[in-house]
């Protein structure tokens, strides 16, 4: 079976999400039909390009197949069918609401908005980490969307867009310090830029940008609190824990009683390095929380 990862890194997709254990281009099925169908044409002529044949399944997903056939077709549906009743009941977990299909949901921080007022005439770019930052900003001022965003992973740049903003870049690394690294040359042209973001960061993401003549402003709007439960939260022997940052870890282990027997499974680098040192997570194939659910399920426990 091919591993078209190369290929959909390279296309920067944000509405079609490559699961390589089923050799499928998953289809996100919440968004704006019409910015899908320019995707789907770009992916699928990529494809077409490279000589990889491939069908579209029952629930529009795209199948790598040799085959194009009716056969083809009911068995793909079977495995469809035999992949959710396996997946349905699974105890992996989610420490926000954020709705991914296979996994549950504990929802553990809050985010919390620090300004009333912003002013972003004097700055050329802006730049975002995360979805809360471009969502907390939305409430403020809507003079944000008339100025290049540079998102760092397809997550944030799905929020960008769906908010009618002028998305300029997406991260290759899709990790803060990496992604600042990427940022130098893209930002050389501006005299000055924002970094919209957290009261806290994790990343030395406006160290290395003002380190390398980016003038470069860290503007907190939002500050990330726990959700404080009345009681411990117990959650199931072998449960798969999904940690989507480093406040995710913090406040998991405000709420919940660590097992041995769980595994902990982090977005990225950067959240990898704040686990404490007796817990080893499995790192995700790609920074989204659909791509964590699918590393998720296929563990081998």
């Amino acid at each position: 079976m091919e591993d078209l990862t190369v290929i959909f890194n390279s296309l920067k997709l944000l509405y079609y999400e490559y699961d390589k254990y089923q050799n499928k281009f998953i289809k996100d099925k919440g968004a704006n039909q019409e910015l899908i169908y320019k995707e789907f044409i770009k992916l699928t002529y990529e494809l077409s390009k490279h000589s990889i044949q491939f069908f579209i399944d029952e629930n529009s997903d795209i199948v790598i197949s040799e085959k194009d056939s009716f056969i083809e077709h009911m068995k793909q549906r079977v495995k469809n069918i035999n992949y959710h009743i396996t997946n349905k009941n699974k105890n992996i977990y989610i420490l926000s609401d954020k709705f991914v299909k296979y996994a549950k949901n504990v929802p553990l921080i809050n985010t919390i908005r620090n300004i009333d007022s912003i002013r972003l005439e004097e700055y050329d770019a802006i730049i975002f980490t995360s979805r809360n930052g471009v969502n907390h900003i939305d409430t403020i001022t809507k003079s944000w969307k008339k100025i290049p965003a540079y998102a760092i992973s397809t997550q944030t740049a799905k929020e960008v867009k769906k908010l009618d903003g002028n998305l300029k870049f997406i991260g290759k690394e899709k990790h803060g310090d990496e992604f600042a690294t990427e940022l130098i040359e893209e930002l050389s042209i501006y005299k000055k830029v924002a970094y919209i973001g957290a009261k806290d960061i994790v990343s030395n993401l406006i160290n290395i940008l003002n380190n390398s003549n980016i003038n470069c402003d860290h503007i907190p709007i939002y500050k990330t609190v726990c959700v404080e439960y009345e009681n411990k939260i117990d959650l199931p022997d072998d449960s798969i824990i999904i940690f989507s940052s480093p406040s995710t870890i913090k406040c998991f282990f405000k709420n919940v009683n660590w097992k041995e027997s769980f595994t902990a499974l982090s977005i990225g680098n950067t959240t990898q390095r704040y686990f404490p040192k007796n817990i080893k997570p499995v790192i995700s194939d790609n920074t989204t929380l659909q791509s964590c659910v699918q590393t998720a399920i296929n563990l081998k426990k």
